[in-house]
Order: C-alpha cells, then structure tokens, then sequence
C-alpha cells in the first residue's frame, strides 16, 4: 500500500506540471499591456457589452481555460479600443472639414479632411470594433499595401496616412469609401 503523503505529493506535483504551460503565457504580457487591456475593457464596457475579459478569466479551449498570450490580448485589446471609439455619423460630418474634435491636417486637402472626420473623427490611431479598418482613413491592410504602405495603418505616422491617402484619392477617387467619401 501507498502512503497517503506519496498520493498527496504526486498529485501536488501532477496539477503543478498541468499548470506550467498558462503560467509560462502569464509571464509574456507585461503588466504594462494588462494594465492597458484593463482599462480599454473598462472603457468597453461603457459602451456596450465587451465579452469576455480574457487578462481576468483566461481564455476558453477544449481542455478548459489557459492565460492569454501576449498577441492575444493586444488583439483584443484594439478590438476593445475601437468599441470605446464614438462612431462617426456621416450625416453629422460637415462637408470640408472634420469634426470640432479633430483639427484639419494642414498636409490633407479639404477632401480629405471630410473623410477622415466621417472614417474616425481625425483620430490617425483609430481602430474600428473589427480590427479590420485602421488609421484615420480607416484602410484595410490590402488597400494600405496597395498605395505603398506596410505595417499597421493605425501606427504610421499622421503625415504618411495623409499622402496614402491622397494617393488612393488620386487613383480611384472617393470610391474607396463609400459612406464617407461620396
């Protein structure tokens, strides 16, 4: 017969081995990026039903919940941050300029200024609920690529967005966007 204690001991250690692989994902997001998650989450919230909050319940799979990796959560976390973003409402844009809450860039023809202020309020960093759209004049990474750009749209800078932008303009007009442009 076994004793007890050596039960006790390889069970202790079993359940310390299956819990290695989410605490090995813990410790790859920094406390920086949860922090940020946490308050996108908050922000979220406000606005409407988030889902759930993966830094503080995990995320599910077939043998249970594991912590998210550090790609998972700054995926979420521009999903967060685009459902806290105020949606533009084109009939709210004025015609040639953005909204009072964006300034025009100096370097965007009035045109553009509109669209922008329609796609995301002038925000270069903006991010729709998807994560598809991205930037000030909300690209998807296959129009971005196809004026040129690499990268994030949402991360290049204000100046580079404007004259992608002004490219596409000049290539195919405002059909690129549809609601906003037109």
């Amino acid at each position: 017969m076994i004793p007890r204690r050596i039960v006790a001991a390889a069970v202790g250690a079993s359940a310390l081995c299956v819990g290695l692989p989410a605490a090995a994902h813990a410790d790859k997001a920094s406390p920086e990026l949860k922090r940020m998650y946490l308050h996108a989450y908050k922000q979220a919230d406000r606005h409407g039903e988030p889902g759930r909050n993966i830094v503080r319940q995990g995320v599910r799979h077939a043998g249970g919940r594991h912590t998210p990796s550090e790609e998972k959560i700054q995926a979420s976390l521009a999903v967060l941050r685009g459902m806290s973003a105020p949606a533009p409402s084109p009939a709210a844009a004025p015609a040639a300029g953005p909204t009072a809450a964006a300034a025009p860039s100096a370097a965007a023809s009035p045109a553009l200024n509109s669209i922008a202020a329609c796609e995301s309020g002038g925000d270069p960093g903006a991010v729709d609920a998807s994560g598809t759209y991205r930037g000030k004049y909300q690209f998807d990474q296959q129009t971005w690529a196809s004026v040129g750009g690499s990268g994030d749209p949402a991360a290049a800078p204000e100046a580079e967005q404007d004259a992608r932008a002004q490219q596409l303009l000049s290539q195919s007009g405002s059909s690129p966007w549809p609601v906003c442009g037109g």
